[in-house]
Order: structure tokens, then C-alpha cells, then sequence
């Protein structure tokens, strides 16, 4: 138990309570807030600064800006393992950040670094740009100096229990071991049988043996303190080797100038087609603990698969850039270093196509890195013994926990704050109405995640809108323009820092109230007052058109009304007269005389004109009183005036309705046209008409047992007579049917069929009329007297 006094702190070990000592400039300091944090470190805010206890000592920061005179006096540790400090002068934050960077300022020889190794103690050996070897051990940065490295730069590290092996730019190939505080070095150049003395790069086989690559030398391998050379005379693409690399099959591969080349059980193989690698330029290798070879080059990452080389579909653009150094962590995720970016990804999503945003993670400044830049240098990214990622940037040496990160993933927290319509909030007490007519409607949120909060991305989803969930943003507001009426839910989650979509989601729901022509009501009224509008717009035009109808059949009949006089009083006059003077010329004629018979024979033809000439006056005149069709067709006999007896009936069958004014005359005509010819032409005993009222029709049906009438004439009408063609051309006009069967043992058959909308005045009418009748049906007749069918 700690105890924090006015005089210093004190702790009790069970027994009794002891003064802790605490660095000289706290002294006795009043203590005035004590908190354990989740790493077991113990902080203690005093009047004199913030002290740290733990398992390693005690650190003590005076936090002069912070504390001003008033000390340390509040000390809280959030969700996310933040330290937030609050002293007399405001409130600070300390963070473990994901990298630790060692830079300049730490001792560091040089801000631009090379590549780095670490050793089974934990010992980082890097090599500045600048030239020369530097060691990190506990902290400390120490430069080494012997067998004349402080002089030369250091391309490549790497090593194994048995030391350190350094490839140098001019210096060839240094051994380095460190023995019981000792170092001991060993350089071996072109002298021992090395292929070159400027060392690119650097690898120590599972063998034990050492492959070293040189700048245009080719590669030796080291065993047994003899070097073997392979170049192009060997099958080796070029001598220039930028990387090596061991897979598990035991197979050697080379990354060269000119191509990839592999070594496996003496044969060698070079992947140098556009078949093979499509990329100009590779700098390093690594295979991952699924067995795939991964090659970083100038145009992004690739992999060898199905014994070629593809690249990643769908590859995000970091992914594109030049990769120098690949490396993997004990969860299996690579770590890459780009031209541009430090990244953490799953390989299997990547691989597939498939890679998500939860598949891939950006590192930047705020996670501890001082540069996001990668150095080309060979083993510029290693993974050490305690499964930490070394970055060699171009500001320094970063270091990442990667098992710690995968701990300390708090989910972000999203919240939406308020919702507003053209710019006015939105505040009801009972649900977030909106009133009609808002234009813009802005939904803001946002998500509590005080580690890195500018890391922090959201997708949103309005239901009764949108279709699917946004793409990740970084803003914090979602605006939506012209939404119709209706309830809606808005729905938000956050990514934390880490870019995990782990945490929970926050909704809001409103409703856009309708105006008022967007009501059901509303709607339903106009849906009810439509038909009613266009039943009257359509009655009011029936009635015009029916006007208009009158008015052109009324033109019509006074026209026939006065061709009808001027024939009779011109023409027919003019025969009768002359018929007159001709019956004078026959009356003096002896009955001797041979021009008696031909005067006689003139006369009847002039009387069968004259009563041609009446029968046309009198059908021109007809149709000035036409009410019932059957009515006036049932005259045409009387009209023609005949010798002998013909059985004649007309038969109505249905309502009689009337007819609409311009098609009545040409029916009527037709009729009478078939009715005189059945009379003057057939020869007939019988004739009977029949008139059907239809409801989709009006049929008409003149039949007589003559003689019937002559193929030829049937086809094409009689020379000189104009009835059949003139009866089908009135059809036509109206749009009517007409049918002329005829068998000389049987007689003479016309029908005439015209459709309902066609014939009929007001066919809504007889609509109505017939629904009428369907409500309320007639009363059975009492006999076959009182039937609808009737004879005239």
C-alpha cells in the first residue's frame, strides 16, 4: 500500500510504514495523486513534478510548464492506456506510441540510415549513411571503429551465433564477434578469394554458409573458410546482386540487375522474361510462413505462385510504390517499407484479390515514426529474436512490438451528435421531426478515440436512402440534399487507430414530415377527383364532337335536300315533259306505222328513268326523317313501287339505340342499296332483313331466296351500276365490314357489320345501360309474342 503525504511517500511492506526515497530534486515533496497503470508502472504527481516507479527504478520529470507552482494534482489513465496529467497550468497526455525511434537527438551518428541487424542479445547493429558501424545495446548508441569501419560505409548485416558479417562499399567482407566483453574483427577481400570487395549484400544460408553479393562481381558463398564465385558464366542473370535469399526447399535465389535468378541442387534457372516478371527493377526478397516467395520492385510488390510470378489484383496505391524491405511478424502479417510508407498486411488477402480495409494498416508520424521514407539498402526491415520489427528510415531507427499491438486494439466509440436541417438543429423532445420543404439535411457525428484521433475513419448508412454502407471517410458530417417524406435511421460506425472496425455503432432516427400535396389524403382526393375530371373533360368533348357531328350531317342533308329539288324540278320535269309529247306523238300514230313500236319502246324506258329518278330523289330526301332504322327501310318497297307479291319481314333483334348522326345515312344507304337490289334484281319470293343492336356491334343482314348473282358481277359489280363498289366503299369509309355470299339455289346473303364505338351515338351510354340491366335484370317474357325479336 502507497501513501502519499504533505512530507514525501510512504509505503507499507506489511508490517509497518517506510519512507520511499525518491530522486533528490522531489525530495520530501508533498505527494498529491497516485495511479497504477495497466503496465504496473506506479506515477505519483508531487509539487516538484511526476514521478514514475517500476520494476527497472524510479524516473522522475519536473513538467515545469505544466505544474507552474501548483505541482502534479490529477492523474488518470483512459480506455485507451493514455496517462493524462493535469497540473496547475492545464492538462497534458502521454501515450506509448506504436514505434520507438531512435534519432539524432537519442545519439544517433547520422539522421539517414542504413541497413540494421539485431543479435541474440538484443544488440542492434546498424550501419549510417554517412559510413561506419554503430551499435544499440540498452539504449546507448556506440560507434565501432575497428578493422577500419569508422571509414567505410556499410551496405549490408547480417549474422548468425557466430558473429556478424558486414558487406562494405570498398572495404569487402568484415567478421565480427563479440566474446565476453571482447570484440574481435576479420576482413576478407578479393585476396582470400572474394569476388569482389565492394559488398552489396549479405546472407548467412541455414548451413552456416555466407553468400555474399557484390556490386558487379557476382556472388561468392563462404564455408569452410574457402569462397566458391558464381557469375554469368554459371548461369547467374547478372554479376550485379542486389539481394539473397534461402526458402525452405533450400533453393537460393539472387535478385540481380537482370533478373531473378534461382540455385537448387546445382541447376540454375533465371526469371528474366516478360512471361516471368514483368518488373524492370527488384530490390529484396522474403519468403512468408505459408511458403510464398514475395519480391519487392520498383513497380510494387509480386509473388511467385503456380511456378511464375503475379502481382496482387487490386493492390491499394502504397502497395504500388517501390518496396525495400519485407518482413514478417509472429501473427503472420508482413511488414513493408515503401518509398512513401511503413505498412502492416495480411498476405492472404493480398494474394487472393480480396484485401479490405481491415486487411491493411498505414503508420505515419503520430505512431512514433519520425519518417515514413524507407532506405534501398539490403536488410533495411529485419524481425528479431523477441519477434520486434526494425525500420531503417530516412530519420532514424524505428522499432515495433508487433505482439503489443495486436493487444491493445480499443475499439473507437462513435456518437451522433445532431442532426440539421438547412443550417437549424434539429431538437424535438419526442423524435426528431423536420418540417416540409428543408432542402439540405446534415447529419454530424464523430468518435471517441483519444489515442490518435485524426486516425479515425467512419462509414455511415441512412436507412430508407442509401442502398449500402458509405466507403471509409474522415470527415464527420454526411449531408443529404431533396429527401422525400418518410422515416429515416441514420447509422454510423468508427475505425479506432488502428484501422479495426471493431467498435459498436451509434444510430439516430428522424422523419421528414410531407407537405401537404405529399399526403395520403391529399393523394387519395386527387386520385378520386382525377377520374371525375376526365370523365367530365371526356363528356364535355363527346358533346362537341357530337355538336360538330350534327352540324356537318345537317350541311350534309340540306345539300342532298337541294340536289334532291333541282333534280326533280329540272331533270325529271324535263322527262316527264318530254314523255308527255312523246305519249301525244304515239296517240297520232296509226297502229300501222313501223316507228309505233319504237315510240312504245321509248316510253317505257323514259317511265323506268323517271322512277329511277324518283327513287333517287325520294333516298336523298329520306334520311331528313330518319329516327328508327328498321322504320325506314320498311318503306323502300312502297317507295319502288311493286307489281307483284314478295314476302318481306324485318327482324330486330336487341335495344334499339340510336345511331351517331354521320354513319346513319351511309348504314341506311347501304341498306336500302341491298334491299333494292334483293327487289329489282333478284327474282325473289322471300326477303328478309334483320337488324341486330350488339353491344360491340350493330349488324345488319339482308337475305332473299333468288336466283343470286353472277360471280363476275359479285367480284366487280355490273357494267354501267355502281351499287356493290359503292356499298364497299362506304364500308371502308366508316370502318364497317361488309360480307356478299350468293348461290344461285340458294339466294343472296349481305351482311353488314360496324363496330359499337363506331355506330352507336353514346356507346358509354349503352355501357351503362348494359350494367344497368345486369343489376337489375327484366322479368322472363311470358311467351315467345314477347320476345325482343319482332316482325314489321
Amino acid at each position: 500500500m502507497w501513501v502519499g503525504t504533505d512530507t514525501g511517500l510512504y509505503r507499507w511492506d506489511g508490517k509497518s510504514f517506510h519512507q520511499e526515497e525518491l530522486p533528490s530534486s522531489v525530495g520530501n515533496a508533498p505527494v498529491f495523486a497516485m495511479l497504477r497503470d495497466r503496465n504496473s508502472n506506479l506515477w505519483i504527481g508531487t509539487a516538484r513534478g511526476l514521478v514514475r516507479i517500476n520494476s527497472q527504478g524510479i524516473s522522475f520529470s519536473e513538467e515545469r510548464d505544466l505544474r507552474g507552482n501548483g505541482g502534479i494534482k490529477a492523474l488518470f489513465e483512459d480506455r485507451e492506456g493514455d496517462l493524462w496529467i493535469g497540473g496547475a497550468r492545464g492538462l497534458a497526455r502521454i501515450r506509448d506510441s506504436e514505434f520507438l525511434t531512435v534519432a539524432p537527438t537519442s545519439g544517433l551518428p547520422s539522421e539517414h540510415n542504413g541497413p540494421v541487424y539485431v543479435d541474440d542479445n538484443d544488440r542492434a547493429w546498424f550501419g549510417p549513411a554517412t559510413g561506419g558501424i554503430s551499435r544499440l545495446d540498452q539504449g546507448k548508441v556506440q560507434e565501432i571503429s575497428a578493422a577500419g569501419l569508422g571509414n567505410d560505409v556499410a551496405y549490408s548485416i547480417a549474422g548468425n551465433k557466430d558473429g556478424i558479417w558486414i558487406g562494405r562499399q570498398r572495404g569487402g567482407l568484415t567478421h565480427v564477434q563479440y566474446q565476453n566483453g571482447q570484440m574481435t574483427t576479420r576482413t576478407y577481400t578479393t585476396a582470400d578469394g572474394l569476388a569482389q570487395n565492394s559488398v552489396y549484400t549479405v546472407y548467412v544460408g541455414s548451413d552456416g554458409a555466407v553468400w555474399v553479393g557484390t556490386l558487379t562481381g557476382g556472388v561468392s558463398r563462404f564455408k569452410d573458410g574457402q569462397f566458391v564465385t558464381y557469375n554469368t558464366a554459371n548461369g547467374l542473370a547478372s554479376n550485379s546482386v542486389q539481394a539473397i535469399l534461402q526458402t525452405h526447399d533450400g533453393a537460393m535465389w539472387f535478385v540481380t540487375s537482370a533478373g531473378l535468378s534461382s540455385l537448387s541442387n546445382g541447376k540454375w534457372r533465371t526469371f528474366a522474361e516478360p512471361e516471368d516478371l514483368t518488373f524492370a527493377d527488384m530490390f529484396c526478397l522474403f519468403e512468408d510462413a505459408s511458403g510464398t516467395l514475395w519480391v519487392g520492385t520498383s513497380e510494387g510488390l509480386a509473388f511467385f505462385s503456380s511456378d511464375r510470378f503475379n502481382s496482387p489484383r487490386r493492390a491499394p496505391g502504397p502497395l504500388r510504390e517501390e518496396i525495400f524491405g519485407i518482413t514478417e511478424d509472429r501473427n503472420q502479417w508482413l511488414w513493408i517499407a515503401t518509398s512513401k510508407h511503413i505498412l502492416r498486411v495480411r498476405p492472404d488477402p493480398l494474394r487472393n484479390g480480396t484485401l479490405g480495409s481491415d486487411d491493411l494498416r498505414e503508420y505515419d508520424i503520430a505512431d512514433g515514426l519520425l519518417s515514413t521514407e524507407g532506405i534501398k539498402r539490403s536488410n533495411s526491415v529485419v524481425r528479431d529474436s523477441a519477434g520486434r520489427i526494425w525500420f531503417s528510415t530516412s530519420r532514424g531507427l524505428s522499432v515495433v512490438d508487433a505482439s503489443h499491438l495486436a493487444e491493445s486494439s480499443v475499439p473507437a466509440i462513435p456518437h451522433v451528435q445532431l442532426i440539421s436541417a438547412d443550417g437549424t438543429p434539429v431538437r424535438n423532445a419526442d423524435s426528431n421531426h423536420i418540417s416540409p420543404g428543408k432542402k439540405r439535411i446534415a447529419v454530424d457525428y464523430t468518435g471517441v478515440s483519444l489515442a490518435n484521433p485524426e486516425r479515425v475513419r467512419f462509414r455511415y448508412l441512412l436507412e430508407g436512402f442509401d442502398h449500402a454502407w458509405s466507403e471509409p471517410v474522415q470527415n464527420r458530417e454526411a449531408v443529404y440534399t431533396n429527401l422525400g417524406p418518410g422515416s429515416y435511421r441514420f447509422r454510423v460506425v468508427a475505425s479506432n487507430s488502428d484501422g479495426m472496425w471493431n467498435g459498436p455503432e451509434a444510430a439516430m432516427s428522424f422523419v421528414v414530415d410531407p407537405a401537404f400535396w405529399q399526403t395520403s389524403w391529399f393523394r387519395l382526393a386527387c386520385a378520386l377527383t382525377l377520374p371525375a375530371g376526365i370523365l367530365l373533360l371526356y363528356s364535355w368533348r363527346l358533346r362537341q364532337i357530337t355538336h360538330d357531328l350534327h352540324l356537318r350531317f345537317e350541311e350534309r342533308l340540306t345539300e342532298r335536300t337541294r340536289i334532291a329539288q333541282e333534280l326533280h324540278d329540272t331533270l325529271l320535269q324535263g322527262f316527264l315533259s318530254a314523255s308527255m309529247q312523246l305519249h301525244v306523238a304515239e296517240d297520232t300514230l296509226p297502229d300501222t306505222s313501223p316507228a309505233k313500236p319504237i315510240v312504245a319502246h321509248v316510253l317505257e324506258l323514259m317511265h323506268k328513268v323517271i322512277d329511277e329518278g324518283r327513287n333517287v330523289v325520294r333516298g336523298l330526301r329520306s334520311t331528313e326523317t330518319i329516327r328508327e332504322l328498321d322504320q325506314a327501310l320498311s318503306s323502300v318497297p312502297d317507295e319502288m313501287g311493286l307489281r307483284r307479291e314478295i314476302d318481306f319481314r324485318i327482324v330486330v333483334e336487341g335495344q334499339s339505340r340510336p345511331l351517331s348522326p354521320l354513319v346513319r345515312d351511309d348504314v341506311y344507304r347501304m341498306g336500302r342499296e341491298a334491299l333494292v337490289n334483293a327487289f329489282r334484281h333478284s327474282g325473289a319470293n322471300r326477303i328478309q332483313l334483320e337488324l341486330e343492336y350488339g353491344i360491340k356491334e350493330l349488324r345488319l343482314v339482308v337475305r332473299d331466296d333468288g336466283r343470286g348473282i353472277d360471280e363476275q358481277v359479285l367480284r366487280s359489280g355490273r357494267e354501267g351500276h355502281w351499287g356493290l363498289p359503292g356499298m364497299r366503299e362506304r364500308a371502308e369509309r366508316i370502318g364497317a365490314q361488309l360480307r356478299v355470299w350468293s348461290n344461285p339455289e340458294q339466294g343472296t346473303e349481305v351482311q353488314l357489320s360496324i363496330p359499337g364505338q363506331v355506330a352507336f351515338e353514346s356507346n358509354s351510354k349503352g355501357r351503362a345501360s348494359n350494367w344497368l340491366s345486369k343489376l337489375y335484370p327484366r322479368k322472363p317474357a311470358a311467351n315467345a309474342a314477347e320476345t325482343r325479336k319482332r316482325a314489321v
